[in-house]
């Protein structure tokens, strides 16, 4: 039998696959709770993001559901029909964060060695329809996506442009959809807003090593934001005694 290429297959994707199979076999049968998340890290020794990941990923299959105050539970040994269908090269959105912190916090510095005026205020209207939109109540995913787009032009630099617009635009897929239809909230918008303005007086007052600070810090936090503690779910569960292969 000829040799067949072999796909590295990402974290996320591993522990989902070992809960999954928990969950096909009735080892976590249909209406029970997992461990919490702390647990389930321990046991398998990884991160805690990214055995929300896998989570997130159970959840989008239509396996688990996250319930308020209760904490994740088996809903189905079967993929809803109705659910999302992660394709092979879906990054976990901690992944895509990772790059764009790489990248984005060079491209802060440049901009503000670079930045005219004429550019600094295209920023502070990105900011403006932001706050606005914080404002009303609305996810300002567009806003967002506008000001880091618009601090990547200012570099002049087609391939870095695109390869910031690729990594924002993955949090289209649904694993980064979900993870943030459960952490994304007016309360953490406004605190990305706040950081969005440390980058702007940054750049606008030509620091690049501050610019560059600044955008590091808000990636950071952004990922911290995703990576706390899930909302309204309780941590505490009950963990079946035959299921200590997880």
């Amino acid at each position: 039998m000829p040799l067949q290429a072999v796909e590295p297959r990402r974290l996320y994707r591993q522990i989902a696959d070992q809960l999954r199979a928990l969950i096909l076999c009735g080892e976590y049968a249909v209406g029970t709770r997992l461990p919490a998340e702390r647990d389930l890290a321990a046991r398998l020794e990884v991160s805690r993001p990214s055995v929300r990941e896998a989570l997130i990923a159970l959840e989008v299959e239509g396996f688990v559901e996250v319930r308020p105050g209760s904490g994740i539970h088996v809903i189905s040994r079967d993929p809803a029909p109705s659910a999302a269908r992660l394709k092979p090269d879906d990054h976990g959105p901690f992944e895509i964060m990772g790059a764009r912190h790489l990248i984005e916090g060079e491209l802060a510095a440049l901009a503000a060695a670079r930045a005219t005026p004429a550019q600094i205020a295209s920023l502070e209207d990105a900011l403006t329809d932001m706050a606005s939109e914080v404002g009303a109540g609305a996810m300002p995913i567009g806003t967002d996506r506008l000001f880091h787009l618009r601090v990547a032009e200012i570099a002049d630099n087609a391939l870095l442009l695109r390869t910031v617009t690729e990594l924002y635009d993955m949090r289209n897929n649904p694993l980064f959809e979900a993870m943030g239809q459960h952490f994304e909230n007016e309360k953490t918008w406004r605190l990305a807003l706040a950081e969005h303005r440390a980058v702007l007086k940054a750049i606008a007052a030509h620091k690049p090593e501050t610019a560059r600070a600044a955008m590091h810090r808000h990636l950071q936090r952004s990922q911290a934001r995703f990576a706390d503690t899930w909302p309204h779910t309780g941590e505490a569960s009950a963990v079946p005694a035959n299921a200590a292969t997880v």
